[in-house]
């Protein structure tokens, strides 16, 4: 038989709308109505005839139309969350017990990263509010006008993390990053340091903490402290940057201040090479308390702040404000705790 004289393939026919709910009911021997009410709230049927829907559901593969849900509820069951970086452990711990209280409600989370230009930030405000959310997590309180404008146009709850101001744009839980620069430097000052220095990424969080280090440091010690900065936080940008600090702009010791626990530990790894002890020659401060910090060689002084207790107030006051009820607070401080270990 020749190439011409095979047969046709017969083409797949589609179920445009795939397992219907009413399938489902014929299935588990209930109505579509029945269905659809247990779907909605599983408290409205037995539990023998939940059991019987969910077998049915399991069997078939079927899939809830939730756009359909929605038009009726006008609720779309999804939160949005957007954050600088999704890879970053600082953020991933607080999104998880944030994720947990939402999806305890039944809710989703949209997720997405920013990266820290106020600019691509606005533009995903802008993709997420086209997909309706009941509510939207942004990370600190620094927005382009367009991002402000559009949220408040779109009249949803809104929550900012990570920073306070005591004009959010409707919620917000968080910290102040100027406090914790400042608090660092009491403690460096008053623990005997006379002199200091910053190393800092490239956020605008991480430069309001230092900063505020440098002005408090300075101010109590009547010297000059110098701050280098880098636009990419890691231990490669920390050991640079000591290496600047030490032999272009002749730091000879004291504390260093780092905007973050990976930035500090690329500092010690720094310091180890060049013979230098720590915190005899070089004492060192971190930010975040991340896993390592008390991990590295010496244990790393740092600046904790509690981000699953931050991630779970976030989520209940957006719950509260979706409930259509008003917080108790519109601002929440968590708060930081410095915690001294053998570096500094």
């Amino acid at each position: 038989m020749n190439q011409s004289d095979d047969p046709a393939p017969i083409p797949r026919k589609r179920n445009p709308r795939g397992v219907t709910m009413e399938a489902v009911g014929r299935m588990a021997g209930v109505s579509q109505v029945t269905v659809s009410r247990a779907l909605s709230d599983p408290s409205k049927v037995s539990p023998e005839t939940m059991a019987r829907i969910r077998e049915a559901i399991a069997v078939t593969g079927f899939v809830p139309n939730a756009l359909a849900g929605a038009l009726a509820s006008r609720r779309s069951m999804m939160v949005s969350a957007l954050v600088p970086s999704i890879t970053n452990i600082v953020y991933a711990t607080m999104l998880a017990p944030f994720s947990d209280e939402l999806k305890s409600r039944g809710y989703q989370i949209l997720l997405s990263e920013t990266g820290f230009d106020p600019e691509e930030e606005a533009a995903t405000v802008e993709a997420h509010l086209s997909r309706r959310p009941d509510a939207m997590l942004l990370t600190g309180v620094h927005h382009a006008a367009r991002t402000r404008r559009m949220l408040l146009g779109a009249d949803l709850p809104v929550v900012e993390v990570w920073d306070i101001t005591e004009t959010p744009i409707d919620l917000c839980v968080g910290f102040s990053h100027a406090a914790s620069g400042r608090a660092v430097a009491e403690f460096a000052h008053g623990a005997g340091y006379r002199q200091a220095a910053g190393i800092c990424a490239g956020d605008e969080r991480a430069q309001r903490r230092l900063s505020a280090f440098a002005e408090r440091f300075g101010t109590l010690s009547g010297t000059d402290v110098p701050v280098a900065r880098t636009e990419r936080g890691n231990l490669a940008s920390g050991r640079a940057l000591l290496t600047q600090l030490i032999d272009k702009r002749g730091f000879t010791g004291g504390v260093v201040a780092c905007s973050s626990d990976v930035l500090a530990q690329g500092v010690l790894i720094e310091a180890a090479a060049r013979g230098l002890s720590v915190p005899r020659d070089l004492a060192v401060v971190g930010f975040g308390d991340q896993e390592l910090a008390d991990a590295v060689e010496p244990a790393l002084t740092t600046v904790r702040v509690n981000r699953e207790a931050l991630g779970r107030a976030a989520a209940q006051a957006l719950l509260t404000r979706i409930d259509g009820a008003t917080p108790s607070r519109s601002v929440i401080d968590v708060g930081f705790t410095l915690i001294r270990r053998a570096s500094a």
